[in-house]
């Protein structure tokens, strides 16, 4: 029986560790928090997972919350106009399967408890290098989930896949009860994405949490800009009110179906920032031994594509295959090395390249796309899926040569099919 040490108890490290020991591997998980700690903590992201991901859930039998978590059947665009008069593009594409949140106060403390019902090892316990040096000699192969704090500096920043050097918004959270169902599609749900032009966007989305089907209420804004006002405010309260302040002025359309709404709970808000980054794979330890990052240890990009929970679960599920594969050789360095590609080959470039243009300000032939997409189902409903499979970008959305043969032959089906 191989042994691996898993350090890091989020989406990607909660599941690998889980995977791996549902195919009989002795895996130790390091987590710095007790389920019970994560239930009444904070909230700590704005997940939405689309079908892909939820698959590789469903896999290993840890979809338990599927069938009471909304089914969010649709990802609507809305951008406002430059005079302030309300929404210049508004569309809404279907998805061909349905994605879900799940806060993940609920889901990562009842996967550990899940992991340690089957029989697996959990230590409570905020690991440090210095823990790590002295533990990884005794596990066959040592996985770094912990995306923050002393362990993420022993992996090397990426320069060559890392445009920014600075986080490109600021971000704000709210989970929230009582918001009312948009009044054109009242019977689906949807995320909605905000666009705001020079100021950031807001992002709507339903989720389950722990008092049950709630809303996030999702602020991005532009460093520097009148978004970027929630640094230093701590109460949850004062951080709801600022929110509403600024839907009001900049998405009305948005703040007319949130009066009356309330906090979900005391840990209900969420501010911060930080910078997308790219690192190197494999982690060395002062001693000489040798660690794999894995999930936003290695690949961090900004929420603002919505992918960080759905490329954990892509990361963790390509580990577990290369884990498999390995068989009883070694988990040497360019096995560490290989296992990082398949991964950054098959999902962690489309996410990054995508989410990074998305940061900047949009080309001329994607604000054509844009609103494209108002007028053409299929180009709406394909940005809708593109949240599942960001690799189907490159056919046309970054080239304004593909965007317009794109254009054209979707334009020339819908003739057609006028016509007929």
């Amino acid at each position: 029986m191989r042994t691996v040490l898993v350090v890091g108890a989020g989406q990607s490290g909660l599941q690998l560790a889980l995977g791996l020991q549902d195919k009989g591997y002795e895996v130790t998980l390091m987590s710095n928090r007790t389920p019970d700690e994560i239930r009444s903590g904070r909230v700590m992201s704005t997940q939405v997972m689309f079908d892909t991901a939820l698959q590789h859930e469903r896999d290993l039998r840890l979809n338990f919350w599927e069938g009471r978590a909304p089914r969010i059947e649709g990802l609507g665009v809305s951008v406002a106009a430059p005079d302030g008069s309300g929404r210049a593009v508004d569309w809404l594409g279907r998805l061909r399967a349905y994605a879900q949140s799940v806060d993940q106060r609920l889901k990562m403390a009842g996967w550990l408890e899940t992991f340690v019902q089957r029989g697996g090892r959990l230590v409570v316990h905020g690991a440090s290098v210095a823990d790590l040096d002295y533990l990884s000699g005794t596990y066959d192969l040592t996985l770094v989930a912990a995306g923050k704090g002393e362990l993420v500096s022993m992996f090397e920043r990426d320069p060559a896949r890392s445009p920014y050097d600075a986080p490109q918004r600021a971000l704000a959270v709210s989970y929230v009860t009582g918001l009312r169902p948009r009044a054109e599609h009242p019977g689906t749900e949807a995320v909605r994405c905000n666009l705001v032009p020079g100021v950031g966007e807001l992002f709507v989305m339903p989720t389950l949490t722990l008092s049950g089907r709630a809303d996030i209420l999702f602020w991005e804004g532009l460093p520097g800009g009148p978004l970027d006002v929630f640094r230093g405010v701590r109460d949850p309260a004062e951080h709801l009110a600022l929110t509403l302040e600024l839907m009001e002025k900049y998405t009305p359309w948005e703040y007319e179906r949130a009066a009356g709404v309330e906090l979900t709970d005391s840990g209900a808000t969420l501010a911060g920032r930080y910078a997308p980054v790219v690192r190197k794979p494999v982690g060395r330890l002062p001693g000489g031994g040798l660690v794999l990052g894995v999930g936003d240890v290695v690949v961090t990009n900004d929420p603002i594509t919505g992918q960080g929970a759905n490329a954990a679960a892509k990361c963790a599920a390509s580990y577990l295959s290369s884990v498999l594969m390995r068989g009883d050789r070694p988990f040497d360095e360019a096995w560490m090395k290989a296992t990082f590609d398949k991964y950054w080959f098959t999902t962690g470039k489309p996410v990054t390249r995508w989410t990074n243009a998305m940061l900047a300000p949009p080309p001329e032939h994607v604000l054509n796309l844009i609103g494209a997409a108002g007028q053409l189902q299929p180009v709406a409903d394909r940005f809708a899926n593109g949240f599942d499979n960001p690799a189907d970008f490159d056919d046309w959305f970054y080239d304004p040569v593909d965007a317009v043969d794109y254009l054209a032959e979707v334009g020339a089906g819908a003739g057609a099919s006028s016509a007929e």
